[in-house]
């Protein structure tokens, strides 16, 4: 498991208040109904997976030892699949599965020591393709309701505007809704779907998307290492271990 990346805060603006699509959970309920009745036209092809290998298209070898190699690696420059990636600091992305050409359908990692709780996620995505709609499912949620039915638009970072518009988090996509999806949960009742659609604005860019504005462990040690170097600032600070966390973190 990597670092977490470093993301550039950006300009501190007032997002404007969302106001979701009238129809959206009709039209996300056909099209559920559709893929139901419609089996054959579902690819269900499995794109990544934080934890199995690749059986069938095995990534190129590295040379770095350090870097980690994709689940998938693109045939040419006319594969359109998306590349998937959560295998760093608190990215959550179980398995990715392609269910039509622009189409995703993903599981999350539960919640460490937890009975199976999801409900926020962070994942990136390459390869992306300029003038398409691409459509994510996060299937495994569990929550019977939820703010993105209500305004809350998922949160996404592009590197190629954060290196060359200053641009940091923001919130975006369309035609969001959550609703219960027809998948069994082992205890009883069933999975919640979270979807949304993107239209990336760059080609081969690196996208991040995530529930809530990312701040991990690395975060937290990177800014306290920054008080501790400040001179004006050291003098009024102490920093001790208190107790080590289940993965031995102070």
């Amino acid at each position: 498991m990597k670092q977490s990346p470093i993301h550039i805060r950006g300009k501190e603006e007032l997002e404007p208040v969302f106001h979701p699509e009238e129809r959206t959970l009709e039209d996300c309920l056909r099209r559920e109904a559709e893929r139901l009745a419609h089996q054959e036209n579902v690819m269900n092809r499995v794109v990544y997976d934080s934890i199995d290998p690749n059986p069938y298209n095995q990534p190129l070898p590295s040379t770095n030892k350090d870097e980690l190699l994709p689940f998938y690696t693109p045939t040419g420059p006319d594969d359109i699949t998306l590349v998937f990636e959560s295998r760093f600091e608190s990215g959550n992305l179980r398995r990715a599965i392609q269910v039509y050409e622009y189409e995703y359908d993903l599981i999350l990692h539960p919640d460490y020591l937890t009975k199976g709780n999801t409900q926020w996620y962070y994942f990136r995505v390459s390869n992306t393709r300029v003038g398409r709609t691409y459509r994510f499912n996060i299937v495994n949620l569990l929550k019977p309701d939820s703010l993105f039915n209500h305004g809350m638009r998922p949160l996404i970072y592009s590197e190629y505007e954060a290196k060359n518009m200053g641009k940091g988090w923001h919130r975006g996509c369309q035609k969001i809704c959550y609703f219960q999806n027809t998948f069994k949960r082992k205890t009883a009742g069933f999975y919640c779907t979270l979807t949304f659609s993107v239209s990336f604005q760059h080609k081969n860019d690196v996208v991040y998307f995530a529930h809530g504005y990312p701040y991990t462990y690395t975060d937290l040690c990177r800014y306290l290492t920054e008080l501790e170097n400040d001179p004006r600032k050291k003098d009024k600070m102490r920093r001790k271990t208190l107790c080590l966390t289940e993965a031995g973190n102070s």
